[in-house]
């Protein structure tokens, strides 16, 4: 017979202690595990919300680094530029003369007295950007580098984004402005955890051509 041992000489609640303890290890591990796991779900999913954030911060102080790193420009310029253009049947190609004449020498006449539609590059320098972040919308092109806050009156809290689609590899927020014009921001995932600005929606109507400047405060003024 087996003698007996030192455990069979302990309480019942004595010897569950001792087994517990034993065990923990592996249940600790698996918790770890799970938080790791949990953790990594979250931030996949707000990443196109850090990097919103990221461009207000990056085009308020002027990074232009971090805002390549944030924004795909040329996915971006050519969301723009119809939307600034503000004639969709100008970019359909010009009948010849041999199809239609008239409508040849329309076009010519037209293309002479078209006012020139506003550069994309207004709405990508690093105080548009930080104004169409703002909700500025259209207003957003007359920002100038000189009317960007100071680095110690940023205001970098500015509205939240709206979400307003979201997917795995693709999500759309919005920031409205006082009137309840909404410009649209639309990110695309580029890796696990790295999403890349690919699209601005600019609120309905022209590009203004002589706005009122936008004040520290990230309001119109006058």
């Amino acid at each position: 017979m087996n003698a007996p041992t030192e455990e069979h000489h302990q309480p019942v609640w004595a010897r569950s202690q001792k087994r517990s303890r034993g065990g923990g290890g592996g249940s600790l591990f698996g918790k770890l595990i799970l938080f790791a796991l949990v953790m990594a779900v979250f931030f996949f999913f707000v990443a196109p919300a850090v990097a919103f954030f990221g461009i207000r911060s990056a085009a308020e102080t002027s990074d232009a680094a971090g805002l390549a790193r944030l924004i795909d420009y040329p996915a971006v310029r050519q969301s723009l530029r119809p939307q600034l253009d503000g004639n969709p049947a100008a970019s359909a190609p010009a009948p010849t003369f041999m199809e239609d004449p008239i409508g040849a020498v329309r076009r010519q006449f037209e293309q002479a007295t078209a006012v020139s539609a506003p550069d994309v590059d207004t709405y990508l320098t690093p105080a548009a950007l930080a104004a169409l972040t703002r909700g500025e919308g259209r207003y957003a092109s007359q920002r100038v580098e000189g009317g960007l806050p100071s680095p110690d009156n940023t205001n970098t809290g500015g509205p939240f984004p709206r979400p307003v689609y979201w997917s795995v590899n693709r999500a759309r927020m919005s920031v409205a402005d006082e009137g309840g014009s909404e410009t649209i921001f639309t990110f695309e995932r580029k890796g696990a955890f790295q999403w890349q600005l690919v699209h601005i929606g600019l609120p309905d109507g022209a590009a203004p051509a002589g706005a009122p400047m936008v004040g520290q405060s990230g309001r119109k003024a006058g």
